[in-house]
C-alpha cells in the first residue's frame, strides 16, 4: 500500500530568516494523521537565511540526522564538537540523556537548505554522541547508498534504532530496487528533482509511505535526490 504525502500538504512556518516545511507534526503544526511513521518522527525541510540560525538549545532521547542540500550548517555542541556540515555529508547526533547545540548558516551570501530528521531511539538515556561522515556523489549515483544504520554497516553513521536510511541520485534511465523484509515499512522523501516510486510520480518535497510491499523501485528520475527509510513496524 502506498500513501502519498504531497509537498504542498505539509505544515509550513515562516519566521522570516527561516522557512520550514514539516512532514510530521512539529512545534505549532499538529496533524493527528501525521505524527510519525514507525520510528521516523521528523523531516523538516528548512531554508535558513545567510548568517542566521538556531541558537543554543537542548535535545533528549532522540536520534537527529542532518542532511544538507545547499550551503552549510555550522554546528557546535556541549560535547565539544564544532565544524561545518556541507552537501554530501551526513551528521548524526544521539541526544541520549541530554545535549545542547547550536546550528547556524555561516555564509553571508548564500542560504542554507537542509533536511533535519529525527528518529525515535529504541532505548532512552545513555550518553550523548556525535558522528559526521562524507559520501561522494558517485556512491549515490543511480543507487541507494546506506548512510545511517543500527550497526554502522558499509561506513554509515550509527543510530540507536533498527532503521536504515539510504540516499540516492537518479536521472534519466538510472534506477534502483530496494527489497523490504516481511513486516518492514518504507518512507521515501524526494529532496529535490522528480522521480517515480513504485510507479507513482513524485516531485520535490513529495513523499510516500509504503506498507505491505515486498520492494521499493525508484526510476524515471529527473535530477532527483532521494532519501529512503527502511523502518520497523508502527508501534
Amino acid at each position: 500500500m502506498l500513501t502519498i504525502r504531497k509537498s504542498e500538504d505539509r505544515g509550513h512556518a515562516d519566521h522570516g530568516w527561516l522557512q520550514s516545511r514539516f512532514s510530521f507534526s512539529f512545534a505549532e503544526y499538529h496533524d493527528p494523521a501525521h505524527i510519525h511513521f514507525g520510528p521516523l518522527r521528523v523531516i523538516n525541510d528548512d531554508y535558513i537565511a545567510p548568517g542566521q540560525g538556531f541558537g543554543t538549545h537542548g535535545h533528549k532521547d532522540m536520534e537527529i540526522v542532518t542532511y544538507v542540500l545547499e550551503g552549510a550548517v555550522a554546528h557546535k555542541d556541549s560535547l565539544g564538537n564544532a565544524g561545518n556540515i556541507v552537501p554530501g555529508e551526513v551528521q548524526r547526533m544521539s541526544a541520549g540523556r541530554g545535549i545542547m547545540h547550536s546550528e547556524f548558516n555561516p555564509n553571508v551570501g548564500q542560504r542554507t537548505h537542509l533536511l533535519q530528521i529525527w528518529i525515535i531511539p529504541d532505548r532512552t538515556g545513555g550518553s550523548a554522541s556525535y558522528e559526521q561522515k562524507a559520501y561522494d556523489a558517485s556512491e549515490k549515483r543511480g543507487k541507494l547508498r546506506l548512510v545511517a544504520s543500527p550497526d554502522g554497516a558499509e561506513g554509515s553513521v550509527t543510530i540507536q534504532q533498527n532503521a536504515r536510511m539510504y540516499a540516492g541520485l537518479f536521472d534519466g534511465d538510472e534506477s534502483a530496487t530496494h527489497t523490504l523484509a516481511a513486516g518492514r515499512l518504507a518512507y521515501v522523501h524526494v529532496a529535490r528533482g522528480a522521480v517515480t516510486v513504485n510507479g507513482v510520480a513524485l516531485n520535490e518535497g513529495d513523499a510516500v509511505k509504503i506498507e505491505n510491499e515486498a520492494s521499493v523501485r525508484i526510476d524515471k528520475g529527473s535530477q532527483a535526490e532521494v532519501l529512503l527509510f527502511d523502518l520497523p513496524p508502527l508501534q
